[in-house]
């Protein structure tokens, strides 16, 4: 960046225009949701994405001549573009033949979920451009304008973590998701949690755009690029520390994940459960051969409830006892007032069938239960359609950490569990010493939301610094080490098992301590502003 008045000059006529304005809001928005729903690829870019956006950002919420609602119209503009592009994988769910749909309807709920998500989440986030707004125009940061840009990623902090508190948030398009196949830059999130490695990226993002803005100040410029440099460099170095202090490990247990690969369609047409039955049963058979003392099928492997069939319990036992190894299956279990849960059961080798049942804390909104659902089936028949279950799931109180003998204490979360940092955060908190993750995925094809769903699951590893053994009905199934690193994995629509040696950890990290607490203190920030 040079310091020419006449570059300065036509900076700041350019973002005059409105047409030039959307260009470099929507532009920003579209690199930076690809960066996320793509990390592996291209999730270092990160760091410089947003910068037209912030450009945009930063003008328009320090000029008091811009109203309000202005701002918010804006945000949501801007959010709804981000959020229909990290929502793209939806196109893959068509024609959802794992429905009774027809194809006119199943293209009504792709476009429901693609945009209609997407304006949900953009309708709470957009509130976050009028926060910057009155904090951006206010005494302090007018005779301190070097907050603005920590402001701003401060309001994106917020939004990310307003989105996990009702039904409605949905936080699948984290910053910190696009981090993580760079195990360097998301180490200190073990520190101060995924909210703190998004501010840290927005961050640079926004001192960039800063000193862009402030082309005329050559100080500001000098600022600016020394703070962004110093926070990446810190991040950086932090990362490679954190990887480099050594992880004792003394009692290790060697862990299956079996994967089906039975497709949703499958999965729940009549006849098929003996199938079933069958591939996990040669799947756990191949990997006990492999040494597995602890084997994980996907989320209701066994699509019925287990707690009453005996049948059932029968066949499970005799598999635990033929592979001679503990087995943790997910399958449906019932409450004592009749309402079905999604839960795993353990099973040891001696056909005992552990009373502690852990059940899934945060269902899906329209697939595992109807939100609003008088509202949504007059207003939205297919919509209540879509889900394979025609009651609502009852959802688990509690973290059911199990104390398997011979193992430790195991932590279970159940697909979309794991998007919740709160939930793994209970259950090691309680005394999980090892986590596991079954999940069923199928419907996503072999969509980014697999790898993005994966990437959740680094995160939550990281954060709490536990192996966590991830078994997909049909991928990705994966072992992910305390620092993120993805041990083994298993790729999408193939039938097997992955088999490794993890470690039961009773270490704590500083976030498993804290736990949000960066969130409160950039909330105090940001309202104190």
């Amino acid at each position: 960046f040079r310091h020419s008045p006449e570059k300065g000059e036509n900076m700041s006529q350019l973002l005059d225009k409105r047409w030039a304005r959307w260009l470099l809001l929507l532009t920003g928005a579209v690199l930076t949701a690809l960066a996320v729903s793509y990390p592996a690829q291209i999730g270092f870019l990160e760091w410089v994405t947003l910068i037209p956006s912030a450009l945009v950002i930063l003008r328009l919420a320090t000029d008091e001549t811009v109203k309000l609602r202005k701002m918010w119209g804006i945000g949501l503009l801007f959010f709804w573009c981000y959020y229909a592009v990290v929502f793209h994988w939806f196109l893959a769910l068509y024609p959802m033949d794992f429905t009774d749909l027809s194809k006119p309807a199943a293209a009504f709920v792709v476009c429901a979920g693609m945009f209609g998500l997407s304006l949900l989440q953009a309708l709470f986030s957009a509130f976050s451009f009028v926060i910057l707004a009155l904090a951006a125009r206010s005494k302090p940061v007018k005779r301190m304008p070097f907050l603005a840009p920590f402001l701003s990623a401060s309001v994106w902090v917020l939004a990310e973590w307003f989105q996990t508190v009702g039904w409605w948030g949905v936080p699948w398009g984290r910053l910190s998701i696009g981090q993580t196949a760079l195990l360097p830059l998301v180490q200190s999130v073990s520190l101060f949690g995924s909210y703190f490695v998004s501010f840290l990226v927005l961050s640079v993002k926004f001192l960039i755009a800063y000193a862009i803005l402030h082309y005329k100040e050559k100080a500001a410029i000098r600022l600016s690029a020394v703070v962004a440099a110093g926070l990446f460099v810190f991040n950086l170095a932090a990362g490679l520390i954190l990887l480099a202090v050594p992880k004792t490990e003394e009692k290790t247990v060697r862990v299956a994940a079996i994967q089906g690969n039975i497709s949703s369609l499958d999965k729940w047409s009549s006849g098929s459960l003996q199938k079933i039955l069958e591939i996990y049963r040669e799947y756990s058979l191949a990997a006990a051969k492999d040494g597995a003392e602890l084997i994980v099928w996907s989320e209701t492997a066994i699509p019925q409830d287990l707690s009453e069939s005996e049948s059932l319990k029968t066949y499970i036992r005799g598999v635990a006892r033929d592979t001679n190894a503990i087995l943790m299956v997910g399958a449906f279990d019932r409450t004592e007032d009749g309402q079905d849960e999604n839960a795993v059961y353990t099973i040891y080798p001696d056909g005992t069938i552990s009373d502690e049942v852990y059940v899934k804390r945060h269902l899906v909104p329209f697939g595992e239960y109807v939100p609003l659902r008088k509202f949504v089936t007059a207003v939205f028949p297919p919509l209540a359609d879509v889900g394979m279950l025609s009651d609502d799931l009852a959802a688990g109180t509690d973290s059911g950490v199990v104390n398997v003998r011979g193992i430790g204490k195991v932590g279970s979360i159940i697909c979309f569990d794991s998007i919740y940092e709160t939930l793994t955060l209970d259950s090691v908190r309680d005394g999980a010493e090892l986590m596991i993750l079954p999940t069923n995925d199928s419907w996503f094809q072999d969509s980014t939301a697999l790898r993005m769903h994966n990437a959740q699951a680094v995160l939550r590893s990281v954060e709490t610094g536990r192996y966590l053994v991830r078994a997909a009905n049909t991928g990705i199934s994966s072992v992910i080490s305390p620092t993120g690193e993805i041990r083994e994995q298993l790729g999408a629509l193939r039938g097997g098992y992955i088999v490794s040696d993890v470690a039961t950890r009773d270490t704590v990290t500083l976030y498993t301590r804290t736990g949000n607490l960066f969130v409160y203190l950039v909330m105090i920030f940001v309202f104190g502003m």
